[in-house]
Formats: C-alpha cells, structure tokens, sequence
C-alpha cells in the first residue's frame, strides 16, 4: 500500500449484493438446441449481483433479479466452483455479468469466490449457494407431455452486504462516485419481482419488490 494513501479509520463503506440463481424446466425447444446429456432437466444460471433490480415495464416481471448497478469498479472477478460433474466446473467471470449457465438434473453447492480490484487491497471473500431447481411445491413434469404448462423459473436469492472497514481515500473516492441504487420497500406477496432473504425483512422470503 503505497504511503501516501492513508486509511480513513472508522469508516465503513457497504454495497448491497445478492448472489443465487435461476432455474426452469427445458423444454422440447431447448433441447434440441441445446443437446444437453437426456438425464438433465432444467437450465440454470448462477449469478452474484447488486440488490437493485432494473425498473420493469410489467412484462416478464421477476425474469431478472438485481443486477441493475455495475459492480466491476470494485469487484476484479467471481470465481464459480460447480460439481465437478459439469463441463468446465471452475467458471472465471472477469467482467459483468458475473454469471454463468448451464444444464443439469440435480441440487449441489456452489462456491463463490469474489475478489476485488487492486485498489480496494483487500483480501477474496468466499460465498457458498445451494443450487435451486424445484419449486417448494410439487410441480408435475412436463417432459412427457409438451401440451401442459411450462412452471414458472424458479428464483433462489440470498442479499448479503459488502463491507470494506478502515477504506483507503483513493477507495472512498472511487465509492462515492458510484452510490448504490436505493432499494425499494417490500410489497405484498405476489406483486412485482421475488425479494432475496434478508433477516431485517422477516417475510422477505415470500415478498417481493417493485
């Protein structure tokens, strides 16, 4: 650290996260474009964003979770351990969006490893997800029959925060030209996009945002 760039003791810059995934079932389509192995059932991604959600015109509301602000100013890249059953199982994102897709049949672990650009000097942090494809409920299969409808994709986030304690003043710069977006309050179940659990927002696992 060079001497010149002093530490601002006592202060603590936060950036809301949320890191999970989508998954839906594959269709008769997706597997003949995708020609995925026969035992696998859905497509899913992974993915570490910012908390904020694009603003919606009402159409494919829930589709994208978070993700509206760019994290690259102070995220270098996001590292996904996948089960080592899965092509290229150690995927390197080193630019947004942090996220990466594939097919498969069942739930696993995933490692996140999260490390920061030079200027933050601070050390990579490591989150752990459980990979989501089923809904709480019991969804009949669609494989055998094209004609019933397709579930809805599943939405599996967790919000977490960022917290960087003692920031260098080159840092605190760099943050406060890029503040987060302000998340919205929570409305009722079953309006607008799924909210990522959070314990201040003791419903939060069945509320969502606009």
């Amino acid at each position: 650290m060079p001497s010149n760039d002093l530490r601002q003791r006592g202060v603590q810059i936060v950036r809301p996260i949320i890191y999970g995934n989508t998954a839906r079932m594959l269709t008769a389509a997706d597997k003949a474009e995708l020609k995925p192995p026969p035992d696998h059932t859905h497509r899913w991604t992974v993915a570490l964003r910012s908390a904020a959600s694009q603003p919606t015109n009402g159409e494919n509301e829930g589709d994208i979770v978070g993700g509206k602000d760019d994290l690259s100013y102070f995220i270098k890249r996001v590292t996904f351990k996948l089960h080592d059953s899965i092509p290229n199982p150690t995927r390197v994102i080193d630019k947004p969006p942090f996220e990466t897709t594939a097919t498969g049949w069942g739930e696993f672990e995933i490692q996140i490893r999260v490390a920061f650009t030079q200027d933050c000097n601070e050390k990579p942090i490591t989150l752990f997800h459980m990979l989501k494809l089923h809904a709480w409920q019991v969804v009949k299969a669609i494989q055998d029959d094209p004609h019933l409808p397709i579930p809805p994709p599943i939405q599996c986030w967790q919000y977490d925060e960022i917290v960087f304690t003692d920031p260098q003043d080159s840092v605190v710069n760099n943050f406060v030209n890029h503040p987060p977006t302000p998340l919205p309050p929570p409305m009722p179940a079953g309006i607008g996009r799924p909210i990522p659990w959070h314990p201040a927002w003791p419903k939060s696992v069945i509320g969502r945002w606009k």
